[in-house]
């Protein structure tokens, strides 16, 4: 098979690149590992930047979005006993976020995928990539016991953290960054009402905890727990009552229970690689970061790299820039850390670490405090939760 860029990796990022690629008239095939039908079983992210919803309308992909996101101006932080709400549109002079889950957006994707005929082979195995550093590079898979191989003139690594696109970089030409945080996110996922029409993240002695949502009547709540927790050992009835302890009182007293669809526990962690180009290989998303969802900044994140990659090849085709092909790390990770920096800043303030002496912890309320006292700190976060503007590729 032959194609101009072979896309590894069928989540959110790999196929809004191949979309925004077919609807340019840049061919593309799409491997996946998993079944389609597991791809969107996976519980994520459900707060959309403003960039994010842009570059899904140019996709052509917001038909749904548009029709049943929850356009939010605001959300608020809890601490202290109080409330302080950051008015995201008046602070940014327009900026929303949008909240609709990553599942609904890789449906649409799929979805739109199907419908341009454009190819997308699921259930593959022993993904190989070749001559990363030649002229044409290749790819093999194996599918139903057959070996199949695409060339293609480059490759975009779509395939999350572990998946074969990092892993095929010689290690040796890799910077890693890492933290690892002592504690993880217990999710709980119900079909009950939002306890409130925004996003609440609070702090409190007992751990930290997010009220967020799907829909109007689909919620997503989670508590911080220690890393060695086991999901097993909460019950549903057990979740609510802590949850009610972290909340306000006001907030608490408006909560709804009812029985949990999904409960999880993900662990929290900061990773960058530099650079996160290899040749003719392009990293995207989480195969070159992670972020802690503090700052609901990881989907996004993976799809500022795709705008960054999908501006590029616009150009490398159709203008005959291949000198821009050495930009698009320099220009991704400039945004990437960015967005590590906002997650690191929100988890380091909201969040009680267990080895936090006397004196850090008084920094982290003073942070609290300075954070929300002013409309100039109020803006800082705003900016930068609804989306630091994309990178002109010129």
């Amino acid at each position: 098979m032959q194609t101009q860029v072979a896309i590894i990796g069928a989540g959110p990022s790999g196929l809004l690149l191949g979309q925004l690629l077919n609807q340019a008239g840049i061919a593309n095939v799409i491997l996946e590992r998993q079944t389609a039908d597991y791809v969107l079983g996976r519980i994520r992210a459900g707060v959309l930047e403003q960039g994010t919803v842009n570059l899904l309308r140019e996709a052509g992909v917001s038909e749904r979005l548009d029709r049943e996101g929850l356009f939010h101006e605001g959300v608020e932080l809890a601490f202290d006993g109080r409330r302080v709400r950051v008015d995201l549109k008046h602070l940014t002079g327009g900026s929303t976020v949008t909240v609709y889950g990553q599942t609904e957006v890789t449906r649409d994707l799929m979805d739109a995928r199907t419908r341009s005929g454009a190819p997308s082979v699921y259930g593959v195995a022993n993904v190989q990539l070749h001559d990363l550093k030649g002229g044409e590079p290749w790819v093999t898979y194996e599918k139903d016991g057959e070996v199949y191989r695409i060339d293609c003139d480059y490759i975009a690594g779509c395939d999350g953290f572990h998946g074969v696109s990092r892993q095929t970089i010689p290690a040796e030409t890799l910077t890693t960054y890492e933290r690892v945080y002592p504690f993880g996110w217990l999710g709980l996922l119900s079909d009950t009402p939002p306890v409130n029409h925004e996003l609440i993240y609070a702090h409190h002695p007992r751990g930290f905890a997010l009220c967020s949502q799907r829909s109007e009547t689909r919620s997503r709540y989670y508590l911080q727990v220690p890393l060695a927790e086991n999901v097993e050992h909460w019950s549903d009835e057990r979740f609510w009552g802590e949850l009610r302890s972290r909340l306000p009182d006001d907030v608490s007293s408006h909560l709804v229970t009812g029985p949990s669809l999904e409960k999880s526990i993900a662990p929290l962690r900061s990773f960058v690689v530099e650079p996160i180009q290899y040749g003719k290989l392009f990293l995207v998303g989480d195969a070159a970061h992670i972020v802690p969802p503090t700052g609901a900044t990881g989907l996004n994140l993976a799809a500022s790299d795709v705008n960054t990659l999908y501006r590029i090849l616009l150009k490398v085709y159709r203008e005959g820039r291949t000198d821009l092909l050495e930009r698009y790390s320099p220009i991704a990770l400039r945004r990437i850390w960015k967005a590590e920096r906002l997650s690191w800043f929100m988890t380091s303030l909201l969040h009680e670490f267990p080895d936090a002496d006397g004196f850090s912890r008084r920094i982290q309320q003073t942070d609290c405090d300075y954070f929300t006292s002013t409309e100039a700190e109020l803006k800082t976060i705003a900016e930068n939760y609804v989306g630091l503007p994309y990178e002109a590729i010129e």
